[in-house]
């Protein structure tokens, strides 16, 4: 039976005098750390551990300049990875699968290549071994959002066609100063550039079974990629949606289903 309602408790881990907020989804199943790409957040999740519960314990972290958690003053590979190793420590979890989309499946093979003890199995989700830098950054179109507005509807006004997918993840400034946005576009910027690059010698560091699901209209995985990642390491399958680089927004029912068949092999 599947947990239909997967209720999260949002907690808060205090690093470096910054806060990290991240939802866990409880219960006794094995420990999943699922992360987010850039502009989202942890409860992006919700519908995967309704549908993975209650074998699975999800552990979706905000990651560092998103959601709830604290902006960071930078976000390279190695800051998202000590935020991780903390707080997977900090909630007792020596051994965990580790699922990514984008940004956040980067930094789960990164954490696997650094960390190879702490993780048992990799979900990659559309996340590239390969980023070329084209010498713009393809979220830079949100450089001219407004991080903070005085009322809601003005900054969803300044978001253009993203307004309906950010609106429910605005949040209100304390003392009801205004909204503002679950992101920082300079920091978005920022961290997607530092994302560009040749990853594969750490995705190819483990052997780890890992489970790469892309979708076939991808605009970051194209299926020649996908093929050449699924080959080249020990240990990979692949499974591919029609749907484009946002997965599981696009098929939720398929990307669920496939990573259920895939956690059931382990």
């Amino acid at each position: 039976m599947r947990n239909t309602a997967a209720q999260p408790t949002r907690a808060t881990l205090t690093i470096d005098g910054r806060a990290l907020s991240y939802l866990d989804f409880g219960g006794a199943g094995r420990p999943l750390l699922a992360l987010h790409g850039h502009l989202s957040e942890g409860s992006s999740f919700a519908a995967l551990a309704a549908a993975l519960g209650p074998e699975w314990r999800v552990i979706a972290p905000d990651q560092r300049g998103h959601g709830d958690s604290d902006r960071a003053t930078e976000y390279t590979r190695a800051g998202y990875l000590a935020d991780l190793v903390a707080l997977l420590a900090h909630l007792g979890i020596d051994r965990t699968v580790v699922l990514g989309h984008s940004l956040g499946g980067i930094n789960g093979y990164h954490l696997a290549a650094a960390h190879p003890e702490l993780v048992t199995a990799l979900v990659d989700v559309d996340a590239p071994a390969e980023l070329p830098d084209h010498g713009t950054s393809p979220l830079g179109f949100v450089r001219n959002f407004p991080y903070t507005a005085a009322t809601r509807e003005e900054l969803l006004a300044g978001c253009g066609p993203l307004a309906p997918a950010l609106a429910p993840a605005l949040r209100p400034l304390p003392g009801g100063a205004g909204w503002r946005l679950p992101f920082h576009p300079q920091d978005t910027i920022d961290s997607e550039n530092l994302v560009h690059g040749d990853h594969w010698k750490q995705w190819l560091a483990t052997e780890c079974p890992a489970l790469l699901v892309h979708g076939l209209r991808s605009q970051v995985v194209s299926a020649e990629l996908a093929r050449e990642m699924t080959t080249r390491r020990p240990g990979t399958v692949a499974r591919a949606l029609d749907t484009d680089h946002f997965v599981q927004l696009g098929d939720p029912e398929g990307f669920a289903a496939a990573v259920r068949e895939f956690l059931a092999g382990l």
